[in-house]
């Protein structure tokens, strides 16, 4: 029904229709209504009222040829980014890899496993070439592993590598085809009388990395951060205690072998700051600038510094510069924290990977299945 509202109505004019051509077809073959409604002309309020209606419409058989439906084109005005594989470059390894370092020509990157380190061209995913194997004919007199390696940042003939041995070898890609050689041995000697069982697991290299310039290279293991410069080789120039308050747990650390996590580290762009993970979702930041006393504790969370009571740390560790390449063999201060949230740690709950910006001052942690990233 048609309604209308309580105003004076003032005027209204006649429905203007062609009229009915051949068999209910109007010229232009649009569709029509009933001839009955031809009739209505102007009317008056009180008049007759003529309403069409659905059953006046009329189709001819098979159709009208000339109507046709306007095509909708529907577009989404969001973006999708969809991962897809390129490349797979395949049978390199007969063991776990357990790194991977672009080269800085941008053509060559490595792959290393326990045993050997590959060098691969990234246009050709067929064929690589065998730089570092340290396989014995003998697997019994394995004595060591591969744990991580490194391109240099600058210089594409210079990688680093790590091992289980608390060890890392510099190699040089010019001296031969295959780096079984080092060039430089970075590895810090024993203090005679402190060896005891957990000594060769710990000491163990879990992750190394450059700094932006080249000059310096950090090292994790399970206790500690190392910091070394290329030009001295016999002990690092710094050391940051990350797990030295877990020492007298190392027995049911190993129980449960959580003494065999590996943790990654990293520095910041400006090389000022050193970070790596520990447990219950924590990573630790250090400062190595001279004097600094930096030693923060914060929790891979959306609320970084809930229920964390942080101790303040002593003065008695100083750190090296990066920048500046002091020489102070000096060790960091004891982890602040040791009896954090009541000396009850998560050992389920691991920060192993974490990564800083190469040019801001952004830090990305994985943790459990989330990413966080902290800007300060």
């Amino acid at each position: 029904m048609w309604k209308v509202s309580e105003k004076k109505l003032k005027r209204v004019t006649d429905l203007n229709i062609v009229p009915p051509v051949g068999n209910g077809i109007p010229i232009g073959g649009s569709p029509i209504w009933n001839s009955r409604l031809y009739n209505m002309r102007s009317f008056s309020w009180g008049g007759p009222k003529m309403i069409p209606s659905m059953d006046d419409f009329i189709f001819p058989p098979g159709g009208i040829p000339s109507l046709r439906l306007p095509t909708v084109v529907v577009s989404s005005s969001e973006m999708a980014l969809v991962p897809g594989c390129r490349r797979v470059y395949a049978n390199g390894h007969a063991y776990h890899i357990n790194s991977i370092s672009n080269n800085s020509d941008f053509e060559t990157f490595i792959s290393a496993d326990d045993l050997r380190i590959n060098l691969w061209n990234l246009e050709v995913s067929n064929q690589s070439f065998n730089i570092v194997d340290i396989k014995p004919s003998n697997m019994e007199d394995l004595t060591e592993v591969i744990t991580s390696a490194e391109f240099h940042p600058s210089q594409c003939n210079t990688l680093a590598y790590s091992s289980s041995k608390g060890s890392i070898r510099l190699i040089d890609m010019r001296q031969s085809a295959l780096c079984d050689n080092h060039s430089k041995l970075f590895e810090e000697q024993e203090t005679p009388g402190t060896k005891f069982f957990f000594t060769a697991i710990i000491a163990s290299i879990s992750d190394i990395k450059f700094d932006r310039g080249g000059r310096y290279i950090l090292s994790r293991d399970y206790m500690t951060l190392k910091l070394w410069d290329i030009n001295m080789e016999a002990n690092p120039i710094a050391t940051f205690k990350v797990h030295e308050f877990l020492r007298p747990k190392l027995c049911d650390l190993y129980d449960n072998d959580s003494i065999f996590d590996k943790f990654e580290c990293c520095i910041s762009g400006d090389g000022l700051h050193v970070a790596s993970g520990s447990y219950s979702n924590l990573f630790r930041v250090f400062g190595v600038a001279p004097g600094s006393e930096e030693a923060t504790t914060l929790e891979a969370s959306k609320t970084p510094n809930r229920g964390r009571h942080l101790q303040t740390p002593s003065k008695s560790g100083r750190f090296v510069n990066l920048g500046r390449g002091c020489r102070d063999n000096t060790r960091g201060n004891e982890s602040p924290g040791s009896e954090m949230n009541g000396g009850a740690y998560d050992f389920t709950s691991k920060l192993l990977h974490l990564a800083w910006h190469p040019a801001s001052n952004l830090i990305a942690c994985a943790a459990s299945n989330s990413l966080y990233m902290y800007y300060a």
